[in-house]
C-alpha cells in the first residue's frame, strides 16, 4: 500500500517537516535521533539539516528512496532502514531523540514500539509524537479510516510509563502537509523525557 502510495513524483506529504516536530525540534540539544515511519523522509532530513544524526525507517522502500534524495537535494545525510515496525529492534538505551509523527499502526504493535521507545531511549532522552485522535474520522482531512489506529492521550500516558511528561495534548489545528493532510485536524502531541 505505502509504496503504491509514494510511487509518484509528488510528495504526498510534503517536503517540509511536520508543524509540531519542527516547534519541539528548538528545545533539541544534536545528537542521535530514530524517526518511526517515515516514509518520503521530510522530518528526518529537516533533523539532519538542525545537526542530528538521524536513521529513518519505514516499510516503504520506494518513499525511503525518496528521502534520501531530499536529503541530497538540501545537502545533508540520512540513514534508511526498510523495515516492518512490528518486528523492528530499537537499541536500547541509544537514541538522544525517537520521533513518530502519524505513525498509526494496530493497538498491540503500537503498544510493543512504545515498550521499545521508552527502553530505546538514553537517560534524558526525547520521545516527540504527534498522531490523529479518534475525533479526526469526523474531520476527514487526512488519517486512517479506523478508529483502532488513532491514539488518545490517556493511552499514550498508559503506553509512555517510564517517561516524564513534558508537553501532553489534545488539541485541533490546521495541517497543511502535503496533498494528503490538508485542513483541521484533530490530534494529540506527545513530548516525553527519559528520567536520568
Amino acid at each position: 500500500m505505502w509504496d503504491k502510495r509514494y510511487l509518484t513524483d509528488e510528495f504526498v506529504y510534503g517536503k517540509e517537516p511536520n508543524g509540531f516536530l519542527r516547534e519541539a525540534s528548538r528545545e533539541l540539544t544534536p545528537g542521535r535521533v530514530l524517526c518511526l515511519a517515515e516514509g518520503e523522509g521530510r522530518n528526518a532530513v529537516f533533523l539532519a539539516e538542525s545537526g542530528h544524526e538521524v536513521t529513518a525507517v519505514d516499510a516503504s522502500a520506494v518513499g525511503l528512496a525518496k528521502a534520501q534524495r531530499l536529503a541530497t537535494e538540501r545537502g545533508v545525510q540520512i540513514t534508511t532502514e526498510v523495515a516492518d515496525l512490528s518486528g523492528y529492534a530499537i537499541e536500547i538505551e541509544s537514541w538522544d531523540t525517537i520521533v513518530s509523527i502519524f505513525c498509526h499502526v494496530p493497538q498491540e504493535i503500537r503498544i510493543e514500539i512504545h515498550r521499545k521507545v521508552v527502553a530505546g531511549l538514553k537517560s534524558g532522552g526525547r520521545f516527540i509524537l504527534e498522531a490523529y485522535t479518534p475525533a479526526q474520522l469526523e474531520l476527514g482531512t487526512g488519517g486512517p479510516p479506523v478508529r483502532e489506529l488513532m491514539m488518545s492521550l490517556a493511552g499514550l500516558k498508559l503506553e509512555l510509563a517510564g517517561l516524564d511528561f513534558e508537553h501532553a495534548l489534545e488539541t485541533e489545528r490546521e495541517i497543511i502537509e502535503g496533498s494528503l493532510h490538508t485542513g483541521r485536524g484533530a490530534v494529540v502531541q506527545i513530548i516525553a523525557r527519559k528520567p536520568c
